[in-house]
C-alpha cells in the first residue's frame, strides 16, 4: 500500500485537514490530486477574499472618489464557482472509491 501525498505546503492549516480527510475516504488517482489541490487552493483563495471583503467592506473607493466595487468580491464569486465545479470533478459524493 503507498502512502498517500502530503498536502502543499502553501496551503492554510484548514485545507491541508480536509486534503487529509478526502485521502483518508478516498482514493484518487494521480490527476484526482491534482484537482485536489486545485480545490484547496481555490477555497484558500475564497477565505481569503471573504476576509479582505469582511475588513474593507462590498465598496472602496476609487481613484476619483466614487464608490466601486470591491475587487475582492470578483476574486471570492469566481472561487467559490471555481470550486464547486472542482468539487463536483471529485465527486466526492459518491461512495468512497477504493484501491481494490
Amino acid at each position: 500500500m503507498t502512502s498517500s501525498p502530503s498536502p502543499p505546503d502553501h496551503l492554510s492549516k484548514a485545507a491541508k485537514a480536509w486534503w487529509h480527510d478526502v485521502l483518508d475516504s478516498h482514493f484518487l488517482e494521480p490527476h484526482h490530486i491534482k484537482l485536489l489541490q486545485a480545490a484547496c487552493e481555490s477555497w484558500d483563495a475564497t477565505q481569503a477574499a471573504r476576509q479582505a471583503v469582511a475588513e474593507h467592506g462590498i465598496v472602496t473607493e476609487g481613484r476619483y472618489g466614487q464608490l466601486v466595487s470591491n475587487p475582492a468580491c470578483i476574486v471570492e464569486k469566481e472561487n467559490r464557482a471555481l470550486f464547486a465545479r472542482l468539487l463536483a470533478q471529485l465527486d466526492l459524493d459518491s461512495e468512497p472509491r477504493t484501491s481494490e
